[in-house]
């Protein structure tokens, strides 16, 4: 039971990710990373909601898959912050000529 609450951690933080990488277009940015960052803020959060709240992580509840998907949003927030600064926002143009 321990892996399927991970699992459904891991499983809110990419969905939020794929959400966050589609709405936000980052040019030269691997959706990967952010859906990856996003996933690793659910399991955070919903480890920390475990603690917090003295649930076992072996129970699998909604309010724990809530948290988790909340922190994958704060998670998405902050990367896209942070990963913005680094990447251009110059439109593409592809060279006509060699």
């Amino acid at each position: 039971m321990f892996f399927v609450v991970i699992l459904s951690w891991i499983a809110a933080g990419l969905v939020v990710g794929f959400i966050a990488t589609k709405a936000i277009n980052l040019r030269g940015d691997d959706p990967k990373l952010s859906m990856g960052a996003c996933a690793a803020g659910a399991v955070v959060g919903g480890v920390i909601y475990s603690l917090i709240s003295g649930t076992s992580f072996v129970t699998w509840t909604l309010w724990a898959f809530i948290v988790a998907a909340i922190a994958a949003v704060v998670t998405a927030v902050i990367w896209h912050i942070v990963r913005s600064r680094s990447i251009t926002r110059d439109v593409y143009v592809p060279r006509s000529s060699y």
